[in-house]
């Protein structure tokens, strides 16, 4: 590891913060991803690199990165271009205080996607054979994954590198994720006379109450979210059907199986605590949680790459759904890893320290080379 010096010297932190800005600056929701693709897709390039752009849809393609004389790659690099909707329209783009760069997207994963940009800049910049390394800048990471299921369709990787914000620690386990819609009926009545129907956002809230008390008592680290709840009819009615989202993320040691038995079992005995209750629960996406060995040799070459750059070598399990989970489902070994808190994404304060971008590049950099 002597040459490590000098690789991360060549990542150029002021080419960085451009390439952030102006990525950061473009408003790039989940299917409508168009503007940055072309903008990345154009810098790549121009940098030289062989770029591929994979269909997704009419619309919207995967950046796919290959080297240059070959498709075999034993690691991608892989990230997300796509945002949640923005919360003010006024007030989603670039802004800096300090060593803190805010904005939309900027931590989920705009800077995970540049300091790898970046890191391929530097390859292609570079004399000499290029690494097995490959780069792919996906879309719809933050609906439905609609690019990682193309990306795995048509590419064959035994390994990958996903970018999410880690805070720079590396996830080497992964949480589960379950999609559960419920839904309760009830009988329609003319709203000043409720006594007249049953009203399903009522038994809604009750079976609600059941399952988030399973939950939270269930002692298996179980994270849940109420994503949404809705009433039908609207108007001046009692309404007869209401439907609740929730998302579920389990440890990745969690049997999903028994949880989607206990969770049906749980709403068929609500009825017996719930007067009148008509219920009905199904499970949409399902994704399973993984852990990775640390004596794998691939991780143990990643870990020595982190203790010579004094990265500290504590790894997590990445709490979240993402891309990660389809790349599992699909026979790769993804290891979750970049800049940025994950407790900051998809807030108004978004934020990443951009010191931590730079890291991330030369890390992902430093990782490439010893492949």
């Amino acid at each position: 590891m002597g040459t490590t010096a000098s690789i991360a010297s060549e990542v150029r932190p002021e080419r960085l913060r451009t390439l952030l800005r102006e990525m950061v600056d473009i408003y790039s929701p989940s299917g409508k991803e168009e503007e940055i693709l072309e903008f990345c897709a154009d810098y790549l390039s121009r940098a030289g690199l062989k770029v591929v752009k994979q269909a997704v849809d009419e619309n919207r393609y995967n950046i796919v990165v290959l080297p240059p004389r070959t498709d075999e790659v034993d690691v991608c690099f892989i990230g997300h271009l796509d945002t949640v909707s923005a919360y003010d329209l006024d007030d989603l783009g670039f802004s800096e205080e300090e060593d803190t760069a805010y904005g939309l997207g900027c931590s989920d994963m705009k800077a995970g996607c540049a300091a790898m940009i970046e890191a391929f800049t530097v390859l292609g910049e570079r004399k000499g054979k290029f690494p097995s390394v490959g780069l792919a800048l996906v879309v719809g990471e933050e609906e439905e994954s609609d690019g990682a299921k193309t990306l795995v369709r048509e590419y064959r990787f035994p390994w990958a590198v996903v970018g999410e914000p880690t805070n720079m620690t590396p996830c080497l386990g992964h949480y589960g994720y379950l999609e559960v819609l419920l839904r309760t009926r009830g009988k329609r009545a003319h709203s000043s006379m409720p006594e007249l129907g049953k009203n399903a956002i009522e038994n809604m809230l009750k079976l609600l109450l059941q399952v988030t008390g399973y939950a939270t008592s269930a002692n298996s680290g179980l994270v849940y979210n109420i994503r949404e709840l809705s009433g039908f009819p609207g108007g001046f009615v009692v309404p007869d059907t209401c439907e609740a989202w929730l998302d579920l993320h389990l440890p990745p040691d969690s049997r999903m199986d028994v949880l989607k038995a206990e969770l049906e079992e749980l709403v068929e005995q609500a009825g017996q605590t719930i007067p009148g209750l008509d219920a009905y629960i199904r499970f949409e996406n399902t994704h399973p949680g993984y852990r990775i060995s640390q004596e794998r040799p691939l991780v143990r070459k990643l870990r020595d790459v982190c203790e010579s750059m004094k990265i500290p070598w504590e790894t997590q399990d990445f709490r979240s759904h993402s891309d990660g989970n389809v790349l599992w489902g699909a026979g790769v070994d993804p290891i979750i890893m970049g800049p940025g808190r994950l407790e900051t994404a998809h807030t108004p304060e978004e934020s990443v320290n951009f010191s931590h971008v730079v890291q991330a590049s030369q890390l992902y950099l430093n990782f490439a080379l010893t492949l």
